[in-house]
């Protein structure tokens, strides 16, 4: 016995110090165009407009008398703002490729992701709905990647359309919970993701493409419903504008206020609380000609109680000083079929997601020849009161 303990002992030493950690090569992370080329021989790329024209009808096929979408999905005409398309899991490879356009360091994406396709010259968006937080860290701003979408679906939520899942919701305590309840897209879950997922090339954010927009109105003037979910998700720069420092209040322009961003939903930063209902807040920007566009933000996002560029804690005056351009990811949001038929597309269905405060460049007075000109980003500050024990 001791014989053997011994010669196992030995072998084991042997093959110890015959091994030798090696560093993964970049080949194994980052395919080539060769490499893409052959792992998806068993089907075809598609476009990302392709993919949306070829899988993603208006009624999806998850509809019936017995399985039915939320309420606000549909008025009774012909258009459908929530929807889902389930893909084939068998068959041809479905695939879509695209670089990333998103991160969420910010706090301002969550569980999200938007990508681009640069189509002979134009650019192509859509949004991956992803069960992941931290998303950034294993998809960073300006990756391109690839995925193959067979098993999962495709659909439209609030008329944005997404790789998703089908998900049901049945909150009964959300607001309007008779509206909401019923099959929505829902986020895929992050393994079922990255088994899908691979990168091509390294991260390279100086490869994005920004639609440059110098009047708003070419955006908000768009009435087609069906057309406009084709603007949604692509990453945008709109040229000098200002904040207005207001909001919108269904619609109309409402000067924020000076208040507690903890306590009152319309101060004069950038997202105060909406008392953790979470939806988006929105702030007003104008263009040279007086036109009004929206820029989105969560109250869970760390630039949340920033002063909006120009405001301070006596109020707006100041903002029309600062002027420049705001980039992000432009969004067309409808989630209620009975307002689009009494009310149609109002400006303010239109926005643009910040990624974070390096997207806001405005400078005092327009006057960008000097960063001592750049608005110096201020965060609301409040006094705790404090009794002794």
């Amino acid at each position: 016995m001791k014989r053997y303990t011994l010669f196992f002992f030995a072998f084991s030493l042997f093959a110890l110090s015959s091994c030798e950690f090696k560093a993964p090569s970049s080949e194994q992370f980052f395919l080539t165009e060769e490499q893409v080329a052959e792992i998806t021989v068993d089907g075809r790329i598609y476009t990302l407009h392709e993919f949306i024209d070829s899988f993603m009808t208006e009624r999806g096929n998850y509809l019936s008398d017995t399985v039915q979408y939320r309420s606000r999905a549909n008025d009774g005409d012909d258009i459908y703002l929530f929807s889902i398309d389930t893909l084939p899991s068998s068959g041809p490879g479905i695939y879509i490729r695209g670089r990333v356009t998103t991160d969420d360091y910010g706090g301002n994406f969550y569980k999200a992701l938007c990508i681009q396709q640069i189509v002979d010259g134009k650019q192509q968006a859509f949004r991956l709905s992803i069960d992941m937080g931290s998303a950034s860290g294993m998809y960073p701003l300006g990756q391109e990647i690839i995925i193959r979408c067979n098993g999962l679906a495709i659909g439209r939520y609030a008329n944005q359309p997404q790789l998703c899942i089908p998900s049901y919701n049945n909150n009964a305590y959300a607001q309007n919970a008779g509206q909401k309840v019923g099959w929505a897209p829902g986020r895929i879950p992050s393994a079922r993701f990255r088994a899908a997922t691979h990168y091509i090339g390294k991260a390279d954010p100086s490869l994005l493409v920004y639609d440059e927009i110098t009047d708003v109105k070419s955006i908000t003037d768009r009435t087609d419903i069906v057309a406009n979910r084709k603007m949604d998700a692509k990453l945008v720069r709109i040229k000098n504008v200002h904040y207005t420092g207001q909001y919108s209040n269904n619609g109309t322009p409402e000067t924020c206020s000076t208040g507690n961003p903890e306590e009152d939903g319309n101060a004069n930063v950038f997202a105060p609380t909406t008392l953790n209902v979470n939806y988006p807040q929105s702030r007003i920007v104008q263009d040279k000609s007086g036109s009004n566009f929206c820029v989105s933000s969560s109250e869970y996002a760390k630039f949340a109680y920033y002063y909006l560029p120009g405001a301070d804690s006596t109020g707006v005056d100041s903002c029309k000083y600062y002027i420049g351009d705001i980039e992000g990811i432009l969004g067309f949001y409808q989630d209620n079929a009975g307002n689009v038929s009494k009310y149609g597309v109002d400006w303010d269905d239109w926005s643009v997601t910040i990624r974070d405060l390096n997207d806001v460049k405005l400078y005092l007075n327009g006057d960008d020849s000097s960063q001592e000109n750049l608005w110096k980003r201020i965060e609301y500050m409040w006094k705790k009161e404090f009794t002794p024990a």
